[in-house]
């Protein structure tokens, strides 16, 4: 019987396959700009939604180049950096079937981005417009309410923190989040060295944009 018992275990949990995980992708793109800033932001943002919202995310992200097929394979993709933006056309173009077609991108602006992606997504999605989301759009209340928007993490410009979205057909297919660096306080306190209440205010607001891309789907 001890032997039935042990072999049934062994049974069980060879053909026991838990769910697979979820990896966020991090967008790869050309002309210079540093898309690989905050290299701990997206395993941190990833452990915390597991942790708080419940998700099955893998803390090890994709880096995936704009143009290529793999985008499709991933629901939600973040792009960061400094300096400049380059789509090719037909970057461009799978971009937006992949937006169109039902994923997101968060854009986040690490500081001096804005000049350089705001054409780059015109070129994507030459029809639309950023625009200025309300303070009571779903994506500051998906998980953690932000009554007053996109939380202010780093100083930059002393400018107000706003966030933008392109919206087609009625869906936020790309949501921009402008002079605030939610990314830079996704990272380990060490590198930044943000107050944890910082680091906490931006980790919030990262699992609302995860969640409500992943629910928007």
């Amino acid at each position: 019987m001890r032997y039935l018992l042990a072999s049934l275990l062994i049974f069980l949990l060879s053909s026991f396959t838990p769910e697979p995980s979820i990896k966020l992708g991090l967008l790869k793109y050309s002309g210079g700009g540093d898309w690989y800033a905050n290299p701990t932001a997206l395993p941190n943002l990833a452990a915390f939604c597991n942790d708080q919202l419940g998700t099955n995310l893998d803390l090890q992200y994709a880096t995936v180049e704009v143009g290529s097929v793999e985008l499709f394979n991933f629901p939600f993709f973040h792009m960061t950096g400094h300096g400049n933006v380059v789509f090719s056309d037909a970057e461009a173009e799978n971009l937006r079937e992949y937006l169109i077609g039902g994923g997101f991108l968060h854009i986040d602006d690490n500081y001096g981005m804005d000049p350089f992606v705001r054409p780059s997504m015109k070129k994507v999605f030459p029809e639309l417009e950023f625009k200025e989301l309300p303070f009571d759009h779903p994506i500051y209340k998906a998980a953690f309410p932000f009554d007053n928007g996109l939380p202010k993490i780093h100083k930059h410009d002393d400018k107000p923190a706003q966030g933008f979205g392109l919206i087609w057909e009625g869906r936020l297919v790309c949501y921009y989040s402008y002079e605030t660096d939610l990314g830079d306080g996704w990272e380990d306190q060490v590198v930044h060295k943000d107050s944890q209440e910082k680091r906490i205010q931006s980790l919030r607001m990262g699992a609302n944009i995860v969640k409500f891309a992943f629910e928007a789907e």
